[in-house]
């Protein structure tokens, strides 16, 4: 588990493309049969991935947790992005189909990811964050994320937005988790931009075809920056960041947030005209 520091927006401001990225774009995520992690300390959010082709894969412990098993003080939200899978906590088997979302609370010890066919392998997502409560584990299918469909293709932001974890949905300590599909010829996504200071965000890309990119949007509005992410990466956001992207061609990402706040439209609103 590689583990990434904070940066105040000064610092960022006078960042290189390398030191951008090495900051801020996680990649390497998924790899088969080996799962991977970041830990931020933007309020502490771990995150993750796991490609389980050839075997079954357990969520590992890490010694910088200091804790007897991995959500001992942590709960955590997963989406599969891949082919049909089965989660087991504890024993008890939850199967996940393509953008279904599960919720395992604190106090689980135990959670493995395995795929119901090697050639088409299920593709695990997921953020942890630290809990103080105990909540119930809760699988909810794409279909009862309550999707909603805003945008117009003529500004090329024509998009679905699934919420899963978050004050009206799934509930959870601090954990807000959801995703947003853009339709055929859109491009952009979190257009107007805006920031929420009381939490932090990570972005992970996703359905971004081999040959195309996004270019994700960072950074105080006034002094912006940007990094250019390929398919199965994830950019971590700062609470007082920017986040948005656009696309060479229409993709998908899903957004999760951690920290005082996890009501869904808890946003402060930047407008265009003031970006720069």
């Amino acid at each position: 588990m590689q583990v990434r520091f904070t940066n105040s927006p000064a610092e960022t401001a006078g960042m290189n493309t390398q030191e951008l990225r090495s900051n801020f774009l996680v990649d390497n995520l998924m790899v088969n049969d080996e799962p991977n992690m970041v830990y931020s300390h933007y309020d502490r959010m771990i995150i993750g991935g796991a490609r389980p082709v050839s075997k079954r894969l357990q969520l590992p412990n890490h010694a910088e947790l200091k804790a007897d098993y991995f959500l001992e003080r942590r709960e955590i939200g997963i989406i599969n992005v891949g082919g049909q899978g089965i989660i087991e906590a504890d024993g008890e088997n939850f199967p996940l189909h393509k953008l279904d979302c599960l919720y395992i609370g604190k106090g689980i010890q135990t959670v493995h990811f395995k795929s119901d066919d090697s050639s088409s392998p299920a593709v695990f997502y997921f953020l942890s964050a630290p809990a103080h409560a105990t909540h119930s584990n809760h699988l909810m299918k794409k279909e009862e994320a309550s999707p909603v469909t805003i945008g117009v293709t003529k500004t090329a932001n024509h998009r679905t937005i699934y919420k899963y974890i978050h004050a009206d949905g799934i509930k959870s300590c601090q954990l807000v988790m959801g995703l947003t599909v853009l339709g055929e010829g859109s491009v952009w996504n979190t257009m107007p931009a805006h920031t929420h200071t009381r939490r932090m965000e990570v972005y992970f890309y996703f359905d971004v075809h081999p040959e195309h990119r996004v270019i994700h949007l960072m950074g105080q509005p006034q002094e912006t920056r940007h990094l250019i992410v390929a398919n199965y990466e994830a950019v971590i956001s700062p609470s007082w960041s920017i986040h948005a992207g656009c696309g060479t061609a229409n993709y998908s990402f899903i957004w999760g947030m951690a920290g005082e706040n996890y009501t869904y439209t808890d946003m402060d609103g930047v407008a265009i005209r003031d970006l720069q």
